[in-house]
């Protein structure tokens, strides 16, 4: 047995979550090949295979799951370090990576983070797009504004608003209900609006809402919409009435162990007392 790459257990645990070498290219922004031949250079060094290769993907070997659970502790501790060593030698300067949903990308964070660069000089702010949720223990961002029930014990923060829903077609569209599909239908309010329609029958799904938003404008049927991306589309009309009044809790948060690092702490401010002054038109309140 060769000594033990650690890096090679990134890509190992990347195939483990995701189940293919694809999935896991994804998740790590490499190129197939690369996760192929990193696994591949584990399990011959470490002289045996974690996985089992089907017609169906990468499923851990029997007997494996003690090697995959341990590698994960390894991976943690590796984190744990590094989100130290960011929290110690961080100035009031640099960049701030924030994470947010696609909604709140288009409809209120890029006009607070305009303003609040005015007031945090020195700071560059990275703003990402992502309906499903960035890892913040793997740092993939310092800052996760989301719609959410809860968070997750590893992060920690506070409710700045609420993301009120309504229903949004256009004026001589069809009735039937637009649906969600993949990773959002998974999310907080993707839960909530199969809560509200229940068994009616979907017509079309989308993993966006701002392209069910532009589906229910060419007139595919009723969609329930966050009322930030409907109120301000003259293309539709909010029918009040047809669910009951519906928001959910936008929390803006950071992993505990990088909460209190300056330039951090000072962007999380700004991005909340921003969230607070834009509350009524997040809630839908016209």
């Amino acid at each position: 047995m060769k000594q033990m790459d650690w890096d090679d257990l990134r890509y190992v645990l990347a195939v483990a979550d995701r189940g293919s070498l694809s999935g896991a290219a994804r998740q790590l922004g490499v190129n197939h090949a690369t996760v192929l031949r990193r696994v591949n250079a584990f399990e011959e060094n470490m002289g045996l295979s974690v996985f089992d290769r089907t017609a169906r993907g990468y499923r851990i070997a029997p007997r494996r799951r003690r090697v995959l659970d341990a590698m994960r502790d390894v991976e943690e501790a590796a984190l744990g370090v590094e989100r130290a060593i960011t929290a110690a030698r961080s100035p009031l300067a640099g960049v701030v990576r924030v994470t947010s949903t696609d909604t709140l990308c288009l409809g209120v964070l890029p006009g607070i983070i305009a303003g609040l660069q005015h007031e945090a000089e020195g700071l560059e702010i990275e703003l990402s797009s992502q309906n499903q949720h960035a890892d913040l223990a793997r740092l993939d961002a310092d800052i996760a504004v989301r719609p959410s029930a809860k968070l997750p014990p590893e992060l920690t923060g506070v409710v700045a608003a609420k993301l009120g829903l309504s229903v949004y077609a256009a004026p001589d569209g069809d009735d039937s209900w637009l649906g969600l599909s993949g990773s959002l239908a998974q999310a907080t309010l993707g839960e909530r609006i199969a809560e509200i329609t229940g068994d009616a029958p979907i017509g079309s799904r989308s993993d966006s809402f701002p392209v069910l938003r532009e589906m229910a404008a060419a007139g595919q049927g009723r969609a329930i919409l966050p009322c930030i991306l409907g109120d301000p589309d003259p293309r539709l009309v909010r029918i009040d009435g047809l669910i009951p009044d519906s928001a959910v809790d936008v929390w803006v948060a950071s992993h505990v162990d990088l909460a209190e690092v300056p330039r951090i702490r000072a962007v999380r401010d700004l991005i909340i007392a921003g969230l607070e002054r834009e509350a009524p038109r997040l809630l839908g309140a016209i």
